[in-house]
């Protein structure tokens, strides 16, 4: 593909026995995966299930946890699952409901080419080639946008399907899925500031190069495909039935959603009111139609009703035009010991974000085969969010966080990676906690964080904002190819997300766009629509940095008690020992007493990370009492010393010049002309004194160099002196 890289899609060898499996390679990377699904199904919804697992042997490595062998999902192996999963989900039939499994399988890994996009791809064919009802076959194609000739690319060039090292010189890593016609399913990237123009232009191109892959898939389906099993038409209501629960529930449903007045408790409160008002009086009036249909039709007509209003009055439920915003207020410096704050409230969706600065030894380490992929070992900026129970109004359990959460988090951070300066000598970890969700928490995320950034004085190149899209479709005979009408709305909430077919999250700066996602839920939306809603998103991103910037408009000049410092300095190489202590004792003694972290950067020099001003005056107080010495005298290098034997040892002699001085070593091979294995035999004892000459100090190790050898000889005369 592209000229220069090619796809290599076999099946019919490997895993026979799943409904279907298809190997995707491209250089010496490939990945197997695998399609399997019940044959019948008791669910009201598609259990999709997509597992994405990285294996140290495809990599020729062994893991390094202490069972030597894989453990559950890493962050990125979540992360990859969700992008496959995105891919696939809109094109399953509605009536489709069997429990699906999808599984990829790392075969191989060369460090050259990534293999999430080689495992959607995998995945689009196993399940073509399957006999799971399935409207595909989908393709993915990962876009780079080159700014560097480095690499022997022109510059603003775009690539298709670069190698990793290529994407170190990229300022858009953009993944697309397309299915044919050049439909859209789904979007996943980050950029430096992106122009809206390029990254049309680069989904654009995306799309197309799509189409190629797809033409792979259907000519290998015709050849080896099964042929697609039947579907049980989804048992509903009786007609008489609907249209008693369309009578009593459209006008209600009408009069709920028109009233801008309701937030999300009162209007769920209104429709559930309906719900249970509507079912039990049908019930009693057909006793014969089971309750769960009469609730799935109730349901349905409630986003038939929902939407209509949209197309009819191109009003929202809370009262609000297709582009306007919710109502945003921002706080930031909210409590004194914190390194940043900030709260973003917008609508009912409201962010408390917390900024803490810590040492380089914090950075998060990647495991072995995700570093492979990044091209870094540890990350110095990292976002974690949270979203407990409570945000919405629920009970739950607070424990371990779920895939949607890692998703978010990661969305998140891509938003705000490209406004932190790369030599920022601290590691940040951003916190995002969701309070109250009501739509787009991962978006408010960017903008609570960028001003959290800011009050924590992290000189971001820009400040950052993010808003949700949604989209509400119509189609002639239900052709996803023949789109009749649309409306875009910006700054979606709870509820447009749920009933509506996209939810497209764009995140960014001044300059442009750093972060998107498109969850898009029909199977594929025309270009057109994706680069009008990229329009709307630009123009909402730019309202909302005006107001985030009457709270705070740039990084906060002024210092907080509560920031830490960070200070270098050096020493003689022999006094490295004095300061580290035996064992590192003393590094450990100061971290225990101050809170300070001390870190070697190089043979004579250390960093001082101090959580703030007070404990970095107490560290350097501490490091001049180890350093802190008799006075050393001037030595005379060639000088003639007399030295006091202090320790007898296999390899030598430990000497020492002045009393305070720290005893070194004289080794064998110095103590006498004749070859020697022991200093016995010379008849040397612990406080015996010999004479010694000098020769200054080791320029690495900052060892005295002597030699008592040089010193003998028949003819030689000399006098000795100590050294006072």
């Amino acid at each position: 593909m592209n000229g220069r890289r090619t796809f290599n899609i076999t099946a019919g060898k490997l895993a026979r026995f799943a409904d279907g499996a298809a190997t995707v390679s491209m250089g010496d990377t490939a990945v197997l995966v695998t399609a399997v699904s019940k044959q019948q199904s008791n669910s009201s919804f598609m259990p999709l299930t997509v597992d994405y697992r990285q294996k140290s042997a495809a990599a020729g490595r062994i893991p390094t946890n202490f069972l030597r062998r894989e453990l559950g999902p890493s962050e990125k192996e979540i992360l990859t699952a969700r992008l496959v999963d995105r891919s696939l989900r809109p094109l399953f039939p509605n009536e489709f409901k069997c429990d699906t499994h999808i599984v990829c399988n790392m075969l191989a890994v060369d460090a050259v080419h990534l293999p999430d996009v080689l495992a959607i791809n995998a995945a689009s064919a196993a399940l073509s080639l399957s006999d799971i009802p399935w409207n595909g076959p989908v393709a993915a194609v990962r876009l780079l946008r080159s700014f560097a000739y480095s690499v022997g690319l022109a510059g603003d060039e775009i690539l298709i399907n670069p190698t990793r090292r290529e994407l170190q010189f990229s300022d858009l890593d953009l993944v697309v899925s397309a299915t044919k016609s050049n439909l859209v399913v789904m979007l996943e990237g980050k950029g430096n500031g992106v122009l809206l123009p390029k990254l049309q232009r680069a989904i654009k191109q995306g799309a197309k190069e799509a189409q190629t892959i797809i033409s792979a898939i259907e000519k290998l389906q015709k050849l080896k495909g099964k042929t697609k099993r039947s579907i049980e038409p989804e048992k509903t209501v009786p007609e008489e039935v609907a249209n008693a629960i369309k009578a009593m529930s459209e006008m209600r449903l009408r009069e709920v959603f028109r009233n801008g007045q309701h937030d999300k408790l009162s209007r769920d409160n209104a429709v559930n009111e309906i719900r249970t008002n509507v079912v039990d009086k049908v019930w009693s009036s057909y006793p014969e139609t089971l309750p769960g249909l009469i609730t799935d039709y109730f349901n349905k007509c409630c986003k038939t009703v929902f939407r209509d209003l949209i197309f009819e009055d191109d009003l929202r439920c809370d009262g609000r035009t297709l582009d306007e915003l919710r109502k945003i207020t921002c706080e930031v410096n909210l409590h004194k010991p914190l390194h940043g704050s900030a709260l973003f409230q917008r609508g009912q969706t409201q962010v408390f974000c917390t900024v803490s600065l810590d040492s380089v030894e914090s950075a998060l380490k990647l495991d072995h085969l995700s570093a492979i992929e990044a091209g870094v070992k540890a990350k110095n900026f990292f976002l974690h969010y949270e979203f407990p129970s409570y945000a919405t109004g629920e009970i739950g359990r607070v424990g371990p966080i779920g895939r949607r959460e890692i998703g978010h988090g990661a969305l998140a951070e891509k938003g705000l990676l490209a406004t932190i300066p790369n030599d920022f000598p601290f590691t940040i970890r951003l916190t995002s906690e969701v309070l109250e969700s009501n739509g787009s928490s991962s978006m408010a995320s960017v903008c609570a964080g960028s001003l959290a950034l800011m009050d924590a004085g992290v000189p971001t190149s820009s400040a950052a904002a993010g808003v949700a899209i949604g989209l509400m479709t119509r189609y002639e005979d239900e052709n996803p190819k023949n789109l009749q009408d649309y409306r875009i709305l910006t700054d979606i909430l709870g509820i447009e997300d749920y009933m509506g077919d996209m939810d497209m999250k764009v995140a960014g700066t001044d300059k442009g766009f750093s972060a998107i996602q498109a969850d898009i839920k029909v199977p594929g939306i025309p270009l057109r629509v994706v680069m009008e809603a990229l329009q709307k998103a630009s123009d909402a991103k730019h309202k909302i940095m005006v107001i985030m910037n009457t709270c705070i408009a740039s990084p906060r000049k002024i210092r907080k008690e509560s920031w830490p410092v960070t200070e270098s300095f050096t020493i003689e190489p022999y006094q490295r020992a004095k300061v580290i202590g035996p064992g590192g004792t003393n590094i450990k003694k100061i971290y225990l007493q101050t809170g300070a972290q001390l870190t070697q950067n190089s043979e004579n020099e250390f960093t001082i990370f101090a959580p703030s001003e007070t404990a970095m005056g107490e560290v350097k107080e501490i490091i001049e009492e180890l350093l802190k010495q008799d006075k050393v005298p001037d030595l005379e290098f060639g000088g003639i010393y007399t030295a006091k034997i202090v320790e007898i040892k296999d390899t030598g002699v430990m000497l020492t010049l002045y009393p305070s001085m720290p005893p070194t070593l004289l080794h064998n091979s110095q103590l006498d002309q004749r070859k020697i294995a022991h200093p016995s035999a010379l008849g040397l004892n612990v406080n015996d004194e010999i004479q010694v000459k000098y020769f200054g100090r080791d320029p690495v190790s900052g060892y005295m160099r002597l030699s008592r050898k040089v010193l003998q000889g028949a003819a030689l005369y000399f006098s000795s002196k100590k050294a006072t």
